[in-house]
Parts: structure tokens; C-alpha cells; sequence
């Protein structure tokens, strides 16, 4: 039986990831982490606000919070190295590079959506990137009004894959905003664009558009269960790989 941690578990993720654990047959929850209090019920697991009695108390550890959260589990795994499964969106450029130092102490899976849809999808964009190389590409995501940063940590990842199958850098061709008289769009630039309101779990639109024809790849999230089943399904895997930086497709062998 696999001894899970979850990092966050009064967050919307972290209580799923803790309601799935209750049947599944082959982990359970061993600890919590919380910073306040939690207000679902976690019976036979131990409830810290410290993060190494977490680190000590499970095999690998679900990171779902913000990113000053996430930079600071990895801080203090790299005195305790555990496996750590993270679905944080929105880390700056030194989190990342933290994340890939602890790597080499730990295995480490990190995904913008733990979604396996969006897995598919991913390398679907790749094909549909390479093979539409004239075609314009336009991502569209859409949240609930709660999501605090933008555009998603999904829809980059999406746009960097878009990027990488037709070998341009995405930092220099991510436009996320057009406002007056900019001008035509450019040859080689992705337009990434959030939308935010209600209740909508998560909604991701890849378009390509050419003269005459286009196609959309569309991804509808309905529950957050998705996150929580696929975090769960990762950290299963994990929990028995070598020192690494892992990717959900690494998980999924796709």
C-alpha cells in the first residue's frame, strides 16, 4: 500500500485528491498538510502545518497550492527528498529551476494539468502543429472566476508544444493581448487568451486556421475529479522511479 501526502488539502484539488484515496485499493492518505484548518473529514490520516513531518509521514507527496507553496515543499525536500507529484501552475522561471535542482535528489512529475485528456491533446497539438505549418494558431482557455493566474499554466504548455513541433522559441511568438491599430497578425505568432467567469472548471480551444478551412481541438474539463484521479495515477507511478524531472507523458508512456 502507497502512503500519499497531500500538500494543500483544503484547496478544491487537495480535498478531491483526499475523498479518492478513501476506496482506492492500492494507496491511502497518511498525512495532510494544511496551513489554517481543513474542513472535510480525513479519518486515519495525520493533519500538520509542517512540512518535513509531512515529507516523514508518506512515500511521495501531491503538490496542489501556489506557487510560494510549492517553492517552499521543494526547499525542504531537498533536506528530506521524497517523490512529488505537482499540478502548481504559474511558477516563475527560479521555481522551475529549483524544481529541476531537486530533481536530481528526487523524482519529481510536474504538469500544468493532470488531466489525461489533456495529455492526448498535447501531442495532438505536436501532429496538427507540424503537419498545418501554414496555418494560424490561436489558443483559447476559459475558467472560473476563482483562477488567479494567466493565461493558464495549460493553455502555455499547449502553445509550447505548438511552438516547439514547428522549431520556434514561444517566448518570442506568445502574443496574449491585441488592443487599437496593431497591425496584421504576424507569420509565426500563437495568440494565447483567457476568459474568466463562473464556475467553468476548464475549458481549452487549439485552433488552426487557414484560408478556406480550419480545425479546433477542444478539451472540456466537467469536474475537477479529472486533476484528482490523474495526480493520484501519477503518484502511483512515481513513487517507484529513479531521481528525475518527470512529464504526465513519461507517466502515461505516450
Amino acid at each position: 500500500m502507497i502512503n500519499i501526502g497531500v500538500y494543500g488539502g483544503s484547496g478544491r484539488v487537495g480535498s478531491l485528491i483526499i475523498k479518492n484515496l478513501k476506496d482506492d485499493k492500492e494507496a491511502k492518505l497518511s498525512c495532510v498538510h494544511v496551513l489554517e484548518k481543513i474542513e472535510i473529514d480525513v479519518p486515519n490520516a495525520l493533519i500538520t502545518n509542517d512540512i518535513d513531518t509531512l515529507l516523514k509521514n508518506c512515500d511521495v507527496v501531491i503538490d496542489f497550492t501556489l506557487p510560494d507553496g510549492t517553492e517552499s515543499l521543494l526547499n525542504r525536500a531537498l533536506k528530506n527528498p521524497k517523490p512529488i507529484v505537482s499540478g502548481t501552475t504559474g511558477l516563475s522561471q527560479h521555481q522551475i529551476n529549483l524544481m529541476q535542482e531537486a530533481s536530481k535528489s528526487m523524482p519529481i512529475l510536474y504538469a500544468t494539468n493532470m488531466s489525461l485528456g489533456i495529455a492526448v491533446l498535447n501531442r495532438l497539438v505536436e501532429l496538427s502543429s507540424k503537419k498545418l505549418r501554414d496555418f494560424d494558431i490561436e489558443i483559447v482557455e476559459m475558467h472560473h472566476r476563482y483562477k488567479k493566474d494567466a493565461p493558464s499554466g495549460t493553455a502555455l504548455t499547449l502553445a509550447t508544444h505548438a511552438a516547439k513541433a514547428r522549431g520556434l522559441d514561444i517566448d518570442k511568438v506568445r502574443v496574449s493581448g491585441r488592443n487599437g491599430n496593431i497591425g496584421q497578425r504576424s507569420k509565426d505568432e500563437i495568440g494565447v487568451f483567457a476568459l474568466r467567469g463562473g464556475d467553468i472548471v476548464g475549458r481549452h480551444t487549439v485552433g488552426f486556421y487557414n484560408d478556406g478551412e480550419y480545425l479546433e481541438l477542444n478539451h472540456t474539463a466537467t469536474s475537477r475529479d479529472t486533476f484528482a484521479k490523474g495526480a493520484i495515477k501519477a503518484a502511483k507511478w512515481l513513487v517507484s522511479q529513479d531521481s528525475g524531472l518527470y512529464s504526465i507523458y513519461d507517466c502515461l508512456g505516450i
